[in-house]
């Protein structure tokens, strides 16, 4: 065993790729390490490179520069059918004529493997996957959640040095979502395969992955670990891009930020001088006041939880998100004070 692999994967290093297409730069220059074991989500909007990145890997698309190594070897120029990589894809691509059973043992007959060992490795696979009882039936005869269960069990039945999941989840509907992604996540710790997700729901990276890198016109402009990327964004599109942000007026000096008239930490990379603060919703406290600083205009009930937006004298709009218990006491035209926890923020100019 070398250095590059362990009981729970390989390593995957993509290196300076770039890919045009011809005026289009897809790709422009993404470094990205995938430890041994490790689910790392690419997240971005459409169009920002990250399932270029994915088909690069799967030998399904070639770097116009760069390279691809897994477990130390270069691949950059090896065929996809010599990869030993399982992919799932946004659509099933079952066969309609086969059982459940054969269609996860498929690989395995490619690969040459007897008839009895490719049905107990899929039983096996399906078990995984909670399928188990439905190894005799039709696609057709599956849910849509099911259908892409079979799915994943048939890529992890050739044991695939690497998982590639291209937006997996996305035609399914929100609840069936939700279920398979911790579904996927917990078959992935048990199987230990290296996993690369591509996705745009913000909510579904930072729920599986390890790290998770936000993509933007073929550039990685972060890469972190979900709780990192969230509370510490290291540029102004992924302050924006993740999560809820607001943009409340700050001035910045000597490392401290003051925003609505608090001093607070400020986070590497922020603006000098007068900017914009991003500040979460959940950051944000409103109190009943009528000496405050804002006007409530709406309250929004969610649940647990509500969002409340005041103005600002200047006209800024700031969203606070408060225990609904709390919000109840809050209405439109209520004059409050609003302040916001000492958490470093990022200031953009």
């Amino acid at each position: 065993m070398t250095a590059l692999t362990t009981e729970r994967g390989l390593a995957v290093e993509l290196t300076d790729l770039t890919r045009v297409y011809g005026a289009v730069r897809a790709l422009d220059g993404l470094t990205l390490h995938l430890e041994p074991g490790e689910l790392v989500c690419l997240l971005g909007p459409s169009g920002c490179g990250k399932t270029t990145a994915l088909r690069i890997l799967a030998g399904l698309d070639h770097p116009t520069a760069g390279t691809v190594t897994v477990g130390g070897k270069d691949l950059t120029k090896v065929p996809a059918s010599k990869r030993d990589m399982g992919m799932v894809f946004q659509a099933y691509s079952l066969f309609p004529h086969m059982t459940v059973v054969d269609n996860v043992a498929f690989g395995l007959k490619l690969r040459g493997k007897d008839g009895a060992s490719r049905r107990k490795r899929a039983g096996d696979m399906l078990d995984l996957v909670g399928l188990g009882q439905h190894a005799d039936r039709y696609a057709h005869q599956l849910s849509g959640g099911q259908q892409q269960r079979v799915a994943l069990a048939r890529a992890l039945a050739i044991e695939p040095s690497v998982l590639l999941l291209d937006e997996p989840l996305s035609a399914l509907d929100a609840k069936v979502r939700v279920q398979l992604r911790d579904e996927i996540r917990r078959v992935q710790i048990e199987v230990g395969t290296t996993t690369l997700f591509v996705t745009h729901d913000q909510e579904e990276a930072l729920a599986v992955a390890d790290r998770v890198g936000v993509m933007n016109a073929g550039r990685l402009e972060q890469l972190a670990t979900p709780t990192e990327l969230y509370s510490s964004p290291a540029t102004q599109f992924v302050g924006e891009f993740v999560g809820l942000s607001n943009r409340i007026p700050a001035q910045v000096g000597g490392g401290t930020a003051t925003v609505l008239g608090q001093a607070v930490p400020v986070l590497p990379g922020s603006a000098e001088g007068s900017g914009f603060a991003l500040v979460r919703p959940e950051a944000v406290s409103v109190v009943a006041d009528a000496a405050g600083q804002g006007t409530v205009t709406t309250v929004q009930f969610l649940g647990p939880l509500s969002r409340v937006t005041c103005s600002l004298a200047d006209g800024t709009d700031v969203v606070a998100q408060l225990a609904s218990s709390d919000a109840v006491r809050l209405a439109a035209g209520d004059v409050v004070r609003l302040e916001v926890a000492p958490a470093p923020v990022l200031v953009v100019a």
